[in-house]
């Protein structure tokens, strides 16, 4: 099953479902992560899969970053916190199959994802 975080009046978000449904047979589950925010465990196996450091889940333009936290040392475990309860300041949308991950940002990259044999050749 394809796990999917999003915000439903984001319009990358809403482009991603669309490419997903085009480019997948498997059964989709989508996740309003701002109602069903993901536990800090959640994220931490979400960072894992994708292969990136906590803080490079956070949405650097939103304004609760750029008031509170840009420009300060924080740790992983702390960024997956705050990231916990403030869901608003993760990157959207993210993917979940199996044991991989990404963010959909470049929305190019879900084909990619969804579809690996079908790599572009550069």
């Amino acid at each position: 099953m394809l796990q999917v975080y999003f915000k439903p009046n984001c319009s990358t978000c809403r482009t991603a479902l669309q490419l997903i449904n085009e480019n997948t047979k498997e059964q989709i589950q989508t996740i309003e992560y701002l109602v069903q925010t993901p536990t800090v465990k959640e994220l931490k196996e979400i960072v894992k899969m994708i292969g990136i450091k906590p803080e490079e889940l956070v949405r650097k333009k939103e304004p609760l970053y750029k008031e509170n936290y840009e420009g300060k040392k924080i740790t992983g475990a702390q960024w997956l916190k705050i990231l916990h309860q403030n869901p608003i300041l993760i990157e959207r949308p993210i993917l979940v199959l199996g044991d991989k991950a990404i963010i959909g940002r470049p929305t190019e990259k879900i084909v990619e994802f969804l579809n690996p044999k079908k790599k572009k050749k550069s």
